[in-house]
C-alpha cells in the first residue's frame, strides 16, 4: 500500500508552525516548573502540600477551559480564539515570573492555564480545518510532538534556568515566544468571519467545574492537618454533588456542554478510564523524581532535571510502534510495561545507581507512549466520525484531570510521610512508599486497556467473518 504524500498548502504550513509555538509552551509548562517545586517551597516559605497547587492549578484550568473551546471557536471564530489564548498565557506567565508570594503565583497560574487550556484545541481545529484526509495522519503525529518533546525538555530547561537564573525564569522565558507567536499569528492565519452557535451551556459549565475543583481540592487537602479534615470533606462532598449535578443535567439537555451519552460505547468509555488514569501516573509521578533527587540525593536542579530527561527519550523510541498495531493491544502492552517499570521505584534508597535509574526510566518512557497515543486513538476508533468533536475536549479533559488529582494526591501522600522520616533512608523510603500508589494507579489503567484489546480482537473477528460470509455468498 502506498503512503500518501501529499505536500502542505502555504496556508496549513504556515498554521502548523505558528500554532507549533503556542502548543509546545502550553505543554512544557505542565512539566517544567516540577523540578522547581522544591525551590518554590524554600524561596516561597511554604510547605510541598501547598507549593503542589502550582502545578495543580495550572492542570486544573487547562481542564477546565477545554470544553468551552468547541463552542468559543465557532461562536468567535477559531483563529480570533487563538490569539486570545496565547495573549491571555503570555500574560499570565508574565503575573507568575512577578509573583511576590505562593498564593499569587497560584491565581496567576490559573489564569496562565486558561489561555494554555484553549492553545491545542483550538490549534487542532485549526490545522484539521486545512488538511485533507490524505495529510490527517501527519497533522495527528505533529500533534503529539509537544506531548512527547515536554516530559524530555520541560525539567531540563526547568533545571538549567533555576539554576543559573532564578525559578522566574521559566515563567519569563514564556514572554518573547508567546509575544512573537500572537504576532505571527494575527500576520499569517486567517481569522475568517465569526458564526453562529448555540447558546453556552452555562450550567453545566458551572457544574463541572465546580466538581472538578471541589473533588481535587479536597483530595489535595486530604491528610495535611493533624486535625479532622473538615475542609477536605465538605469539599468533596460539594464536589461529588456539584459532579453527579452535572451527569443529571448533561443527560436531560438538548445541547449539553459535554455529551456524556458517548459513554454509551464501551470501547470509548474503556479508552476514557485508561486515559484518565494514565494522566494521574503520568504527571503523577513525574513530580516525585526531581524531588527524590534534590530531598534525598542532594542534587541541584540542572541536575535533578536532566536525571527526569531519560523518561521522554524512552517516550520518543516508542512513537514510531503506537500505531503500527491493535492500538488497544498496544495500549495494553504499553499499560504493562509501565507497571513493571514503576516497580523498582518502590524500593527507592539513598544510595540506589543513577544508571539504573536512568534506565527504569527510559522502560517507563516507552509504557507511556505505548499507552497514552493509543488509548486516545482507540477512543477515536470506536466512534463514528460525526461525535469526534464531542469527544476530543472530553479526553483532553479526562487526561488533564488525571494529571491534576495524580499531583495533589500523591504529593499529599509523600508530604505526610515525609514529615515523620528525618533521615535520608527514611525520606527514600517515604518516597517508595508513595510510588506504590503509583503503581496502583498505572495498574488501574491496564484494566480497561484489557477491554480495548478485546473489543478490538471481536471486532476483527467479526470482520472475517463478514467477509467470509460475502466470499461464501459470492461463490455461491
Amino acid at each position: 500500500m502506498t503512503v500518501s504524500s501529499e505536500p502542505f498548502s502555504p496556508a496549513l504550513r504556515r498554521s502548523v508552525g505558528v500554532v507549533m509555538i503556542g502548543a509546545t509552551l502550553s505543554f512544557l509548562d505542565s512539566t517544567v516548573v516540577n523540578v522547581a517545586v522544591h525551590t518554590l517551597s524554600a524561596d516561597l516559605h511554604a510547605g510541598l502540600g501547598t507549593v503542589q497547587w502550582v502545578v495543580t492549578a495550572y492542570l486544573l484550568a487547562l481542564a477546565a477551559v477545554i470544553p468551552v473551546t468547541g463552542w468559543a471557536a465557532r461562536r468567535f471564530g477559531a483563529a480570533r480564539l487563538y490569539v486570545v489564548a496565547l495573549a491571555v498565557f503570555t500574560v499570565g506567565s508574565a503575573l507568575c515570573a512577578c509573583s511576590p508570594s505562593v498564593g499569587t503565583l497560584i491565581a496567576s497560574r490559573v489564569l496562565q492555564g486558561v489561555g494554555g487550556g484553549a492553545i491545542m484545541p483550538v490549534g487542532a481545529m485549526i490545522w484539521t480545518a486545512q488538511a485533507s484526509k490524505a495529510q490527517m495522519g501527519r497533522v495527528m503525529a505533529l500533534i503529539a510532538v509537544p506531548v512527547v518533546l515536554a516530559p524530555t525538555l520541560g525539567p531540563a530547561v526547568g533545571g538549567l534556568l533555576v539554576q543559573g537564573i532564578g525559578w522566574q525564569a521559566i515563567f519569563w522565558l514564556n514572554v518573547p515566544f508567546g509575544v512573537v507567536g500572537t504576532a505571527l499569528t494575527v500576520r499569517l492565519l486567517p481569522r475568517g468571519p465569526a458564526g453562529d452557535a448555540e447558546p453556552l451551556d452555562v450550567t453545566g459549565l458551572v457544574l463541572a467545574s465546580a466538581g472538578i475543583v471541589g473533588i481535587t481540592y479536597g483530595l489535595a487537602e486530604l491528610g495535611t492537618t493533624a486535625g479532622p479534615d473538615t475542609a477536605a470533606a465538605v469539599a468533596l462532598s460539594a464536589g461529588s454533588a456539584a459532579l453527579a449535578g452535572f451527569v443529571v443535567h448533561a443527560l436531560r439537555a438538548k445541547q449539553p456542554l459535554l455529551d456524556l451519552r458517548l459513554y454509551g460505547n464501551r470501547a470509548f468509555t474503556a479508552a476514557s478510564v485508561a486515559t484518565f488514569a494514565l494522566g494521574a501516573a503520568n504527571f503523577g509521578g513525574m513530580i516525585l523524581m526531581p524531588l527524590y533527587f534534590q530531598t534525598v540525593r542532594g542534587e541541584n536542579v540542572v541536575i535533578a532535571g536532566l536525571l527526569i530527561a531519560p523518561t521522554g527519550i524512552g517516550a520518543l523510541l516508542a512513537a514510531p510502534f503506537t500505531d503500527r498495531y491493535g492500538a488497544g493491544a498496544t495500549a495494553f502492552t504499553g499499560a504493562a510495561v509501565l507497571a513493571v517499570a514503576t516497580v523498582p521505584f518502590a524500593f527507592l534508597t539513598a544510595t540506589t545507581s543513577y544508571t539504573l535509574l536512568c534506565l527504569v526510566m527510559v522502560v517507563r518512557g516507552i509504557g507511556f507512549g505505548l499507552s497514552i497515543i493509543p488509548a486516545t486513538t482507540a477512543a477515536y476508533r470506536a466512534l463514528p466520525p460525526d461525535k469526534i468533536p464531542d469527544a476530543t475536549p472530553q479526553l483532553n479533559v479526562l487526561q488533564r484531570v488525571g494529571g491534576a488529582i495524580g499531583t495533589a494526591v500523591l504529593i499529599v501522600v509523600l508530604d505526610g510521610r515525609l514529615g515523620h522520616r528525618p533521615s535520608r533512608a527514611g525520606q527514600a523510603g517515604a518516597f517508595g512508599t508513595t510510588f506504590l500508589w503509583v503503581l496502583a494507579i498505572t495498574v488501574a489503567a491496564a484494566v480497561p486497556a484489557v477491554v480495548l484489546a478485546r473489543a478490538e480482537l471481536h471486532a476483527r473477528r467479526r470482520t472475517a467473518a463478514s467477509g467470509l460470509a460475502e466470499a461464501t455468498g459470492t461463490e455461491r
